[in-house]
């Protein structure tokens, strides 16, 4: 392969980055299956396993792989991603958290209406098992199910869900302090009671009312912080 004069080549790092996702899909491993070593990599490039390390941490940074420690490294989860957090972004701001907010707001209340329309027991399930994450203080367990990944996964469009689970992995750290600011927790969890109640019903319009008016309440507590950046 050529490069322009205005186009640098890859860097070896980036080579390798490359390298190891091919290994990853032509082996058909998906999110959880464990990759080959750091040690077990340099030896197949025949490289150094620290430049090997450096691109798993590039790799590590965009969550397409993760380390276990005492375990090894396994495939991230989002691999499958087409959006992939930069491990480079600049610090949060009070105007990148309303960006992150005013972009939900284009995409999920369609979301609820379209998860409404549908409504699929096996999905509602899942869904109402979410609704308690809510609940969850900031910091608290990372295993607790996503309810509004869940709401996107209930309108049985694979795509939808990725697209707001990349967003949201791309933006955690504005997600974070979303969750820190918007500090109500029962407000917040009777919030999601009433969306849930509207796609059991098979509400449509009210489902995508009710989530528009949950993220209006989640922006205005974000522009109303008194002590911004201390949450």
């Amino acid at each position: 392969m050529t490069y322009s004069a205005s186009e640098a080549p890859p860097s070896l790092s980036d080579r390798l980055t490359e390298s190891i996702l091919g290994i990853i899909r032509d082996g058909g491993l998906g999110p959880g299956d464990a990759i080959p070593s750091a040690r077990e990599l340099a030896k197949r490039f025949e490289i150094t396993t620290p430049t090997i390390r450096e691109a798993l941490r590039k790799l590590e940074a965009t969550g397409a792989v993760e380390f276990r420690h005492g375990s090894g490294t396994y495939v991230g989860p989002t691999i499958n991603n087409v959006v992939l957090a930069n491990p480079h972004r600049p610090p949060i701001t009070k105007e990148s958290v309303l960006q992150l907010i005013s972009a939900r707001l284009v995409i999920e209340p369609a979301i609820a209406a379209q998860s409404a329309a549908l409504r699929q027991p096996e999905n509602l399930e899942r869904l109402e098992a979410a609704v308690t994450n809510a609940l969850v203080p900031p910091g608290g367990p990372s295993f607790a199910l996503n309810f509004h990944i869940e709401l996107a996964a209930a309108s049985g469009n694979p795509l939808l869900t990725e697209l707001l689970a990349s967003l949201l992995k791309v933006r955690v750290r504005e997600q974070q302090q979303i969750r820190a600011l918007y500090d109500n927790r029962t407000r917040d969890h009777e919030e999601h009671l009433a969306i849930v109640a509207a796609v059991r019903a098979q509400d449509s319009e009210r489902a995508e009312r009710l989530t528009r008016e949950h993220l209006d309440n989640i922006r205005a507590a974000v522009e109303s912080a008194a002590a911004w950046g201390q949450a």
